[in-house]
């Protein structure tokens, strides 16, 4: 099972005082505790490359403490390996508005600029980004050409790519967020994790598990 809100908590906690490659040393992952199967095994939009999947919505603080991370943690990436986040719905409207400012964001070369300071006007600073006019006055002094984005954020490319995210969601069974998929196969679950930076070494190790199953190979 994905990460509770508990245990996320406290290995947040935990990160604080561990190294950042704590399970180096482990040779095996268990099945069932540190990762699980994706039943059936999916296709992924990265040939030759292994993909790793960031499920995740801007309305879970968690994500927020996960992402400054994870974005490190993508710049040690090797060559044959690709990240790619996934905002899901879970079929909330709020959170599929954010999905929108997500993808309208990315669409607009602004994501990069803007990512992290999404979560810390939602989490942080208590702005509720959930409906258009809130997310266009909070981008009011951002920069951002707001016309341009209110075509993009109600735009048919914006809202095919929510149903996408959502199909794979579904897909990969993922009832929790932030929940990382690598390669199609597997699912990170780190209920032996004692930190954050676990969750990204266990990562790592079910990416040299792809690779040397020869997923990239095509």
């Amino acid at each position: 099972m994905p990460l509770t809100r508990r245990h996320f908590s406290q290995l947040l906690l935990s990160a604080l005082t561990l190294s950042t490659l704590p399970l180096a040393a482990q040779a095996n992952l268990e099945e069932g505790q540190d990762w699980r199967a994706i039943v059936p095994p999916q296709p992924t939009d990265a040939p030759g490359k292994i993909e790793v999947l960031e499920f995740f919505s801007y309305g879970c603080p968690h994500c927020g403490s996960l992402n400054p991370l994870i974005t490190q943690w993508k710049s040690t990436l090797p060559e044959d390996v690709v990240l790619r986040r996934v905002p899901v719905t879970f079929g909330r409207q709020a959170w599929a508005n954010l999905s929108r400012l997500f993808y309208s964001l990315e669409s607009l070369d602004a994501l990069e600029r803007l990512d992290q300071a999404v979560f810390t006007a939602l989490h942080e600073q208590r702005v509720k980004l959930y409906t258009e006019p809130a997310i266009l006055e909070w981008l009011s002094d951002k920069e951002i050409d707001i016309q341009r984005f209110t075509e993009v954020f109600n735009s048919f490319d914006v809202q095919t790519k929510i149903g996408r995210a959502d199909y794979l969601a579904g897909r990969y069974q993922i009832n929790a967020v932030p929940t990382i998929a690598v390669a199609g196969r597997y699912v990170v679950l780190g209920n032996n994790a004692k930190g954050i930076p676990d969750l990204l070494t266990i990562a790592d190790q079910l990416i040299d598990r792809a690779r040397n199953e020869g997923v990239a190979a095509g």
